[in-house]
């Protein structure tokens, strides 16, 4: 049992240990401008069209990566990838990350609580456009924080 915790233990640092060095690593693919709308990540950092964005904060079991976006807008943004999510199989810990296919909408822009004069998305759309986790529907909505 205790070395179950352990393993768990590891696997969960591990995590977020990578989650730490890929999101940051993958900013945007240009300068922001204060007209820009931002995308806030899982550390507090605005971003534009970044090519990674870890959906999973706590335990970074979900994260899109290879991000192409198609639109960015004061209003909406959209963007294909693949959404690289852990089966959890047989506990998140000893789990198997997996890709799959998605589009991906970004919009209800509000001030940031954090920079007021700076406007980010507050809502996250992921659809599966092929195979997709056997826990998750076709479409998922995520509100995104302050």
């Amino acid at each position: 049992m205790l070395r179950r915790k352990l393993k768990t233990v590891v696997l969960i640092c591990a995590a977020t240990s990578l989650a730490a060095t890929v999101v940051p690593a993958s900013a945007s693919t240009r300068a922001k401008s204060a007209a820009d709308v931002t995308v806030v990540d899982c550390f507090s950092q605005p971003q534009v069209r970044p090519g990674t964005f870890l959906i999973a904060c706590g335990d970074g079991n979900s994260i899109l990566v290879k991000m192409r976006w198609s639109e960015w807008k004061q209003n909406v943004a959209s963007g294909s990838g693949l959404n690289v999510v852990n089966d959890c199989l047989p506990y998140c810990a000893a789990g198997k990350f997996h890709s799959y296919p998605v589009t991906v909408r970004l919009d209800r822009p509000k001030a940031w609580q954090k920079d007021p004069a700076q406007k980010h998305y507050t809502e996250l759309r992921v659809v599966y456009t092929g195979a997709r986790p056997s826990h998750m529907p076709r479409e998922m909505t995520y509100r995104l924080w302050n």
